[in-house]
């Protein structure tokens, strides 16, 4: 006998008309009914599991205050993004910190065969006024045949670090350059550089890369052990400084900190330091991000930051990173007014700078977000004008203006200043600090100053909302 099921709902109420079973229904029609209604829940409580996962995120970012580090290449932001990693995230920089050591060592070594491939060059050099030049004989062409090994530590280590050179040979160019002309610039791909790093967090990896990483490590300090005599002989050498200059080639920055440093840092032991691994140069390609609690307070936001590439082959990337960020941290490179750019030598490497800044304090995407500017390099600003560096002659609107640092850095910040008053889309205030990024204790200082700054921006901001 077959029993039929009558339901009952309020016909003045649309809504139970539309959702109520047909009153003829059979149980082979409310089988699949009930199987499409438990699968159309299904649906609406993955929606509803995603909308909440797409709040949570929202709610994530409103909670994160995001930075840019910008500037052209060598301007200082990877050893910027060191100064906050090594002020507020200090456990995690004491974890990595060992990592470095293979970085150290290629830093000194490439330093040391810069010199060498200086000296061959000057040595086959036919060029030479026979006046003015000193000429280099056997006893240092000995100095070539005894460092000859490092030329095969260079290649070991950028080995062990995943390197890879450019395509292009990087040239000497008129009037400084960093690196010599013959020796190309190597890189690491920012996904090899953090998978390196990696190792020093997990006990299972850093066994494993303990075991096969130390072998180079040893065997390359040996050999620097060996010739760190050469090395050093050749560095304080009064006519190989005076070529060096002549051939423009500038090692006195970092490079010049790690060839004074050489009996330190080539012993078995030797273990690298802060100054070491903020000094210590390594260029990366792709984007690097670096999460950081700047706050001790619970609910302190965290601070994302991001370090793009300055060349100009890589600028074409910032653009997507400009959404929804809350500061830009410009690095200005005040001490290159002499110096031009190795991608296109045609160009000033102050004259860039001013033409990027431009370009992100008249950008609309940017025009609610806070700017702070770095006047980077004072340290080797200083030494130029104390060598007797003209900066009116790269610089002619200088004027006549006294060739001494403050001047030059107070002229310069009112030119970046007013580039702020009359090509921000609205009103705004800019921090500008004077820098040298390598300077420990002093970009502490600023660190807390430009972290209090955001923070109250970001309070003032919320207010209005």
């Amino acid at each position: 006998m077959a029993f039929s099921v009558v339901f009952h709902h309020d016909a003045t109420d649309p809504l139970a008309v539309i959702s109520a079973p047909p009153p003829d229904e059979s149980s082979h029609e409310r089988a699949a009914r009930e199987e499409r209604e438990i699968e159309a829940q299904r649906i609406s409580d993955l929606i509803d599991d995603e909308i909440r996962a797409e709040r949570a995120v929202r709610k994530k970012e409103e909670d994160t205050v995001k930075i840019l580090l910008l500037g052209q290449s060598e301007s200082g932001k990877s050893t910027t993004l060191k100064n906050f990693r090594m002020r507020f995230a200090r456990d995690r920089w004491i974890e990595e910190r060992a990592s470095w050591r293979a970085v150290i060592l290629l830093n000194l070594v490439r330093s040391a065969n810069a010199i060498l491939d200086a000296l061959s060059q000057e040595m086959d050099d036919v060029d030479i006024d026979e006046l003015d030049a000193f000429k280099f004989d056997d006893y240092y062409r000995q100095y070539k045949v005894r460092l000859s090994p490092l030329q095969a530590v260079e290649s070991s280590l950028k080995r062990l670090l995943g390197a890879t050179e450019d395509i292009q040979p990087r040239k000497q160019i008129s009037p400084t350059t960093i690196v010599p002309c013959g020796s190309p610039e190597f890189f690491v791909r920012s996904r090899t550089w953090r998978n390196f790093l990696q190792t020093t967090r997990n006990p299972e990896f850093l066994r494993h890369s303990f075991e096969r990483d130390l072998p180079t490590l040893l065997d390359s300090t040996d050999v620097i052990a060996n010739g760190k005599d050469d090395i050093k002989a050749l560095w304080k050498d009064g006519h190989i400084r005076a070529m060096l200059w002549r051939r423009k080639i500038r090692l006195e920055d970092s490079a010049g900190f790690f060839l004074d440093s050489i009996d330190r840092l080539s012993v078995r032991d030797y273990e690298p330091t802060d100054e070491d691994v903020l000094r210590a140069r390594l260029r990366t390609l792709d984007i690097q991000e670096h999460e950081l609690i700047v706050d001790d307070e619970t609910d302190a936001p965290k601070w994302k930051i991001f370090d793009v590439g300055g060349s100009r082959t890589q600028r074409h990337a910032w653009l997507p990173y400009f959404d929804q960020v809350n500061a830009v941290i410009f690095l200005a490179p005040i001490s290159c007014f002499d110096e031009r750019l190795l991608e296109d030598p045609r160009v000033n490497r102050l004259e860039d700078s001013f033409i990027l800044w431009k370009a992100i304090c008249s950008s609309k995407l940017l025009s609610r977000t806070i700017l702070i500017l770095f006047l980077n390099k004072m340290d080797i600003l200083e030494q130029k004008i104390r060598h007797g560096v003209t900066v009116k002659r790269f610089l002619p609107s200088y004027g006549d203006r006294p060739n001494e640092t403050n001047d030059v850095v107070k002229y310069l910040r009112q030119k970046f200043k007013d580039t702020v008053r009359y090509c921000s889309p609205e009103p705004r205030v800019c921090h500008i600090y004077p820098t040298s990024v390598t300077d420990t204790k002093n970009m502490s200082v600023t660190l807390i100053s430009v972290r209090d700054g955001i923070l109250r921006e970001n309070l003032k901001r919320a207010d209005l909302f």
